[in-house]
């Protein structure tokens, strides 16, 4: 699965990451691909990535993984995050599932540089699906109750 290139985030409408100008690069082999040009206003007081970008470029790697596996919406549980270098350039964010139990996945990700592939800041996450694909389902139901 490829970004359609109209804004969304493999099909989802992320206001922030459109904001924030992440895009989507792939969904392959369970992996979710992310991309990030880093800008002045990206940048904290050292002139390097801010914390709160790269924990954003790790939050949606891992929830848009999820959100692709579980097939709806997901929302955020918990995430530990590890800055490990300092981040400057292009960043690529890559995304997948280690588990995915009954009610919650337990997801991963990775920033690394694109220009050196140096490991800039790892994470890992608890997303839970939301009851909106049922209410969605139930809604178009009632308006075409012709169609299963």
């Amino acid at each position: 699965m490829q970004d359609g290139g109209d804004g969304t985030i493999f099909g989802a409408d992320i206001p922030f990451a459109r904001h924030c100008g992440i895009e989507a690069l792939g969904f392959h082999d369970g992996r979710t691909r992310l991309r990030l040009a880093l800008g002045p206003e990206h940048a904290n007081n050292l002139g390097i990535a801010h914390g709160g970008i790269l924990c954003t470029l790790l939050d949606i790697a891992m929830g848009t993984v999820a959100r692709l596996t579980a097939g709806r919406p997901v929302v955020t549980l918990d995430m530990q995050t590890r800055f490990l270098a300092p981040g400057r350039g292009v960043l690529l964010a890559e995304g997948r599932v280690a588990r995915a139990g009954q009610s919650i996945l337990f997801c991963d990700a990775e920033v690394r540089s694109e220009e050196t592939g140096a490991l800039v800041a790892s994470a890992s996450g608890v997303f839970k699906p939301t009851g909106l694909r049922e209410a969605r389902d139930r809604e178009e139901g009632a308006r075409n109750p012709g169609r299963a």
